[in-house]
């Protein structure tokens, strides 16, 4: 959520996904008839500090803290929400003015609030009593949601005993007081919604979503056979394969063997968010492959593919589709297709929040491959296109090199080069390599006036920064792939790595065979204070 999205919603209007409540030292008494009633409808949107007006009042600065926390806790506890449905609300500073957004996606389940389901509409929550209409609310739900199918003969020994350590440290290191942290391995389960009763069947036991998170592999095969996900790379053989990853196995592993098969096919790519460096290669697929695993409609036999292409990485996955066509990241409404799933992998830091993952992949794909959007299709299947480039460091090259003939500036003393508008074919995609180019010229600047390396020309000048932008995109080369890569003769390039080295941008590491060359943390200090 950002506070562009807070600032939207303020100049709407309440409605079945939006409400408005004041809140100025504690929560107000019928808050969870709203969340139940929106986790049984569509979900939505709750603002805390603001009137019905949509006029922001704000919560007092000295009880917010409480105010979020007594919160959390009431959402964890059955005797007030049962099935209960941790939430994790953030405060936003609003003018003078604190306020606190909870975010709620439509849940798979019913949910009730002090014994009594609450449903939503424009005019707000209201109860239900009648027995033909709690039937339909679970109607509703068991017809959607394919996940919540109970397996009666689906028992705690089908589980791999071994996931629920990993489990335990992923949700730790996402929040070190997280709720589940204190339940014992079977509350765990039933707290997280994949235990439940049919009430309409009168069944009860683990459910699809638990066989498919921590389910043993032949478990897994026994309920839903057509499981599968097939990733393939076609670069060089279009017509089958380069080579192939064939995944059946629980969705905790599922997204690491995924993630694992990205790492080892698509480059990485150097980017300074904030004063940190990040890896964009890992920060756009980790939504891509939680989106392919969390979202699928798992009762149909259509496979989900990855396919990492020339230019792009295509994936397609069987859906329960909410709408049809294009999705546009600036208009779309977030509706998850596997609540229990979705609310499993954000609890384990795996999924940010609804909806983020399309937001975060469109702002960083123009950061890693230029110009080219990512595309989201919603039909029967649901399609991605993400661009990438299949040879980034060549495209580095090309960038730089139009970047600095195009920005030498006259009457620059030595030589220094400068850029202008960043070209499309900058494939490390941001300010990254001006300021690569500033901070190495300073560096080279300081090292000829302290007499640390001779005087260097501009086409000098250009290939060691060359050089620097093909370590930071793929550190661990070796001189002759560096050379390969700049297209200059292994002298010329070991000469440069020498100046490099000689003002402390390089290092060379590991055994003569098997290292390869890194920059220094003194350079990416000096990057980070530059940026």
């Amino acid at each position: 959520m950002t506070i562009d999205r807070i600032y939207k919603l303020l100049k709407e209007k309440e409605g079945i996904r939006l409400e408005f409540k004041v809140a100025r030292l504690a929560l107000p008494e019928n808050l969870f008839d709203s969340v139940c009633s929106m986790l049984n409808r569509e979900g939505g949107d709750i603002l805390l500090g603001v009137t019905d007006k949509g006029e922001v009042v704000g919560v007092d600065p000295l009880h917010i803290d409480k105010v979020i926390t007594d919160l959390v806790n009431l959402s964890n506890n059955p005797q007030k929400i049962n099935p209960p449905f941790i939430v994790f609300p953030r405060k936003y500073l609003i003018g003078d003015h604190w306020i606190i957004h909870i975010q709620l996606p439509v849940s798979s389940q019913v949910h009730k609030t002090l014994q009594t389901i609450y449903d939503r509409s424009n005019e707000g929550d209201f109860k239900i009593n009648d027995a033909q209409q709690i039937a339909e609310v679970f109607n509703r739900k068991r017809t959607h949601y394919t996940e919540n199918t109970v397996y009666p003969a689906l028992y705690f020994e089908h589980f791999k005993p071994e996931l629920f350590p990993k489990i335990r440290n992923l949700i730790r290191s996402n929040n070190a007081n997280h709720p589940w942290l204190a339940l014992d391995d079977t509350r765990l389960l039933e707290t997280a919604g994949l235990w439940r009763r049919d009430f309409h069947s009168g069944e009860e036991g683990y459910t699809q979503a638990a066989a498919l998170l921590l389910g043993k592999d032949e478990v897994i095969r026994q309920i839903l056979p057509h499981y599968k996900i097939d990733a393939l790379v076609r670069i060089d053989d279009t017509n089958r394969y380069d080579d192939r990853l064939y995944i059946q196995t629980n969705l905790i592993d599922a997204y690491e063997q995924l993630m694992g098969f990205v790492e080892k096919h698509l480059p990485d790519k150097f980017y300074l968010q904030a004063d940190q460096r990040i890896s964009l290669r890992t920060a756009i697929f980790r939504e891509v492959v939680a989106n392919i695993i969390v979202h699928r409609e798992y009762t149909n036999a259509h496979p989900c593919t990855f396919v990492i292409g020339k230019d792009n990485v295509e994936t397609e996955n069987a859906n329960n589709p909410h709408g049809q066509g294009i999705i546009d990241p600036n208009r779309f409404t977030p509706f998850p297709k596997n609540p229990v799933i979705a609310k499993f992998f954000i609890e384990l830091g795996r999924v940010d929040e609804l909806g983020s993952g399309v937001l975060n992949v469109t702002r960083l794909s123009k950061q890693y491959a230029g110009r080219r959007k990512a595309k989201f299709i919603e039909g029967n299947t649901f399609k991605m296109v993400i661009p990438v480039l299949a040879n980034a460091s060549d495209g580095i090259i090309e960038g730089v090199s139009e970047g600095l003939n195009e920005g030498v500036s006259d009457g620059v003393n030595k030589g220094v080069t400068m850029f202008k508008e960043p070209p499309v074919a900058y494939l490390t995609g941001n300010a990254n390599i001006p300021i690569v180019t500033e901070v190495v010229n300073r560096l080279l600047d300081d090292g000829v006036n302290d007499g640390e390396v001779d005087g260097v020309t501009i086409a000098t000048r250009m290939e060691i920064i060359q050089i620097m932008v093909i370590v930071l995109d793929k550190e661990g080369l070796k001189t002759i792939e560096i050379s390969k890569k700049l297209q200059k003769s292994m002298a010329t390039v070991e000469r440069h790595i020498k100046r490099a080295k000689a003002l402390n941008l390089l290092k060379f590491q590991g055994s003569p065979k098997s290292g390869g060359y890194y920059v220094t943390e003194y350079f990416e200090n000096r990057l980070i204070k530059n940026d």
